[in-house]
This record gives structure tokens, C-alpha cells and sequence, in this order.
């Protein structure tokens, strides 16, 4: 009996872990599959899906500097939950309400993005890439890098994010010179 037991929980283990195993994803980096996915054959449906919210995302940080609502408006779903980084948690009226404080801070700013992974889940996808901001800073060019996370929900025909997570990536320190 406690064999039985123990096998039925191995098998419920492997039924539950199944679905996960076998999910789609794709790493837009270097615009090839992850070594992971690379068992996994991804449903026309699902490309497109890859597609088009990395250039949704790409064609948002491009936009971003315009400081246009609108563009905001669109990319965010009404119901949206964003992180910042600095781990304030804001709807989509308070993005709206920053984007000329955000404009005021970072005047030249401008953003890219590199280092997608991309996980398709029908009419919803996970996406995480790294964001790239630009600045001058007493007229020296600087960049900061942040990690970013959404999940985008395909509604009305339009991929919108309903979760964003921002994380900074701390400089990197320059390694100390040995003493002679």
C-alpha cells in the first residue's frame, strides 16, 4: 500500500510538472530559440505572439521620450499592477500622473531594449528584457540598466500590459588596481 501511495504521488508529481516542462518559450537576445526551446515547436500563433510584443515593447521605450500619454494610455492596461524600482507599486492613474515628473527628471533621456525572453501562453504572454536608459550627465553620455518584467494580455485585439516589475541593475563596481 505505501507503494502505491508513493508511486501515485510520483505520477501526479510528473502529470503536474508535465505542463511546465513542455511550455513555449523563446529568447529574443540573440534572436534564436533558448537551448531550452529548442525541443519545443512553437505554433504560428505563438511566433506571432513573440513578435509582436517585442516590437510593442520596442516601439513603447522609442516612444516613451515624447512624454505622450496616449502612449501610455495604450500600453497599459487599465487594470495594470507596476512595480517600480524602487518598490512602489502604482496603478495605471498614477503612471499617468508621473509622466511629465518623469519627463522633468530625465529631460534627454532616451530607451532601448536587449536580452528578450519571451514565454507565450495563448492570449497571454511573459516577457523580460533588459532596458536601457540613456542620459547625459554634465555633457558625458551615461546609461543605466534596469531588468524588466511584464505579462501582457491580449484584449480587443491589442496586447496590453496587466503587470510590470522594474528592477535596477547596480553599476558595476571597477576592479581596484593591485598596488605595485
Amino acid at each position: 500500500m505505501k507503494y502505491m501511495k508513493r508511486r501515485g504521488l510520483r505520477m501526479f508529481a510528473v502529470a503536474a510538472l508535465l505542463p511546465v516542462m513542455t511550455t513555449p518559450m523563446i529568447s529574443q537576445g540573440s534572436q534564436h530559440p533558448t537551448k531550452a526551446a529548442t525541443a519545443i515547436t512553437l505554433s504560428a500563433d505563438d511566433v506571432a505572439a513573440v513578435q509582436q510584443v517585442t516590437q510593442r515593447v520596442r516601439d513603447f521605450l522609442a516612444s516613451v521620450p515624447k512624454n505622450d500619454p496616449k502612449v501610455f494610455e495604450d500600453f497599459f492596461a487599465d487594470d495594470v499592477i507596476y512595480t517600480r524600482s524602487a518598490g512602489v507599486t502604482v496603478n495605471k492613474a498614477e503612471i499617468l500622473k508621473n509622466i511629465d515628473v518623469r519627463a522633468s527628471n530625465e529631460p534627454q533621456a532616451s530607451f532601448e531594449a536587449d536580452d528578450f525572453t519571451v514565454h507565450p501562453y495563448g492570449t497571454m504572454v511573459v516577457v523580460n528584457f533588459r532596458l536601457i536608459m540613456h542620459t547625459t550627465v554634465e555633457g558625458k553620455p551615461e546609461n543605466a540598466y534596469f531588468r524588466n518584467t511584464g505579462t501582457f494580455l491580449k484584449r480587443g485585439g491589442r496586447w496590453q500590459a496587466v503587470a510590470w516589475q522594474a528592477t535596477k541593475v547596480p553599476p558595476v563596481e571597477p576592479e581596484a588596481k593591485p598596488k605595485p
